[in-house]
């Protein structure tokens, strides 16, 4: 069955949504789905202390939204691959957001008799079927350590191209770390 749309789980919690009990009979999470996200953080990170990274491309939320962790996951495997093209091992990239908010799904069916087959609403709490990051306004997304210039604007592009993925809107910040490690 194919993933339900976004859309379902527009509204937005306050907390993430993670009961599961010691007790079993008291638990409504039986199984936890599985982490998508395989690395969080790709490349060398000794690169960054020695000072062969000196900018940074930030990508922050400017929305309260949810962020599934297969978008995430996506999002990651397409931006390492073309930083791997751009600058082969010259790179450091980070997915900030960890998936906490545990999404759930009552299926219902319909048609001609449904009726039979379905319980309605007499126990909907619904069965696991995905994570989601819960982001305020403002949040981190991404980080990027990168050598030049011009692979900056690389991953801008390559970015741009991966927006569509990601609910919301989101901004890009540029920020030159040799300038900062100067001034101190």
């Amino acid at each position: 069955m194919a993933i339900r749309k976004a859309l379902a789980y527009s509204r937005i919690h306050t907390c993430p949504y993670t009961r599961i009990s010691k007790k079993k009979n008291k638990s409504y999470i039986k199984v936890v789905p599985p982490q998508k996200i395989v690395k969080f953080s790709m490349g060398d990170q000794k690169l960054i202390r020695n000072g062969k990274l000196p900018l940074k491309l930030t990508v922050y939320s400017t929305e309260r939204v949810q962020v599934r962790h297969s978008a995430l996951e996506a999002c990651r495997q397409f931006l390492n691959k073309q930083l791997d093209t751009f600058s082969p091992g010259m790179f450091v990239f980070k997915v900030i957001p960890f998936p906490h908010h545990i999404q759930r799904e009552n299926k219902m069916l319909t048609g001609a008799g449904a009726d039979r087959m379905s319980t309605g609403m007499q126990l909907s709490f619904g069965k696991c079927i995905s994570k989601a990051a819960l982001l305020k306004n403002g949040s981190k997304l991404f980080e990027f350590y990168l050598p030049n210039q011009k692979v900056v604007s690389q991953t801008r592009e390559a970015f741009h191209k991966v927006k569509p993925k990601l609910p919301g809107s989101i901004k890009m910040v540029f920020e030159d770390l040799s300038i900062v490690k100067k001034k101190y």
